[in-house]
């Protein structure tokens, strides 16, 4: 049986700090799977820079260059985390037979890759990589994090519990999740739409081991929204459940103010009538503004533009990183 080739996909945005130490350990751990014959010889390292500012495009060529197990693409423009990740994967579901997409900062345990591996000897096509604890995590970022899975799982998502980016997806699963066409991603959400046979690997992670995070309060944020308009309707559900409610005070205020007429009683003070109509329309401009923001990405997603655009690539067009070349090496 012919051994898996693995495509280890790590995005990467302005890590010039931080590629020079995490870049070796990446190609340790290929160098250890490939000696212990768990992973073909061709298995590769595939870098994907989103458009960063800084050297980290040129370091990835001289990884490149020095070592034929590392690859890199390059995007157009920085579009994203969730981009650059679909963008690795999906230029590696065709040269392969597993990835593991993973954070270019070093925090995350690669020893977890071991766990995943079996998992997916064992049968498995999905294998999460779950935090077991934030013990690492400040304060506010630990409960910024908590309160923004609670909200997700709150809204409807299905996502799996403190799992960020760091999984194992086999081509199989590639394949498939190449059929959701939509614009505004949301990657953790999306793979258990895809379905099949998963499993969780826990680890612990590690502090940064140089440069800065790029995930502020305000991209989570953004973050949750996006994960939320994508892939649920509960908002516009809620919205109406909220409409029903306040038409129902409304009927019962109505009554009310009419018997009060019949009873030749005035109701006095402009101050409640003010805060009342000040909360109605404060309630519609929200409701607005979530039905606006579903509005905006129907709009997006009937552009139908691309998710990503690769400019940039470390090999030439006729080599092949291939799983084929698996078969020829045996």
């Amino acid at each position: 049986m012919a051994l898996p080739v693995l495509w280890i996909v790590i995005p990467c945005y302005n890590e010039e700090k931080v590629l020079p130490i995490t870049a070796p350990r990446f190609l340790k751990k290929l160098t250890e799977f490939i000696q212990k014959k768990r992973i073909a010889q061709n298995s590769r390292v595939l870098f994907v820079d989103d458009g960063s500012k800084d050297r980290t495009w040129s370091l990835i060529q001289e990884f490149s260059q020095a070592d034929d197990h590392f690859l890199g693409i390059q995007q157009s423009r920085n579009r994203g985390h969730q981009n650059a990740v679909l963008a690795g994967l999906m230029t590696a579901k065709d040269h392969c037979d597993v990835t593991i997409s993973i954070d270019a900062d070093g925090q995350d345990d690669l020893n977890a890759m071991n766990d995943m591996l079996t998992a997916y000897e064992d049968g498995c096509e999905v294998v999460y990589g779950v935090r077991s604890d934030r013990k690492s995590d400040s304060w506010f970022k630990r409960v910024s994090a908590q309160s923004f899975y609670r909200f997700l799982r709150l809204m409807g998502v299905d996502v799996v519990y403190n799992h960020a980016d760091y999984r194992l997806a086999s081509s199989k699963v590639l394949q498939h999740l190449a059929d959701f066409k939509e614009v505004n991603l949301f990657l953790r959400g999306m793979f258990p739409l895809v379905g099949f046979k998963s499993t969780s690997v826990y680890y612990q992670r590690h502090e940064r081991l140089a440069g800065k995070s790029h995930y502020s309060l305000c991209k989570m944020v953004a973050l949750a929204i996006n994960g939320v308009t994508s892939l649920s309707i509960k908002p516009i559900v809620f919205i109406a459940e909220l409409g029903g409610i306040v038409s129902l005070f409304g009927f019962v205020g109505t009554i009310w103010a009419v018997l009060m007429a019949f009873r030749g009683a005035t109701v006095a003070g402009w101050a409640s009538i003010v805060c009342i109509v000040s909360f109605m329309g404060g309630i519609q401009l929200l409701s607005l503004g979530v039905i606006g923001e579903y509005v905006g990405k129907t709009y997006l997603e009937s552009k139908h533009r691309p998710r990503f655009i690769i400019s940039q690539q470390t090999w030439q067009s006729e080599e092949r990183h291939t799983k084929d070349e698996s078969e020829k090496l045996k």
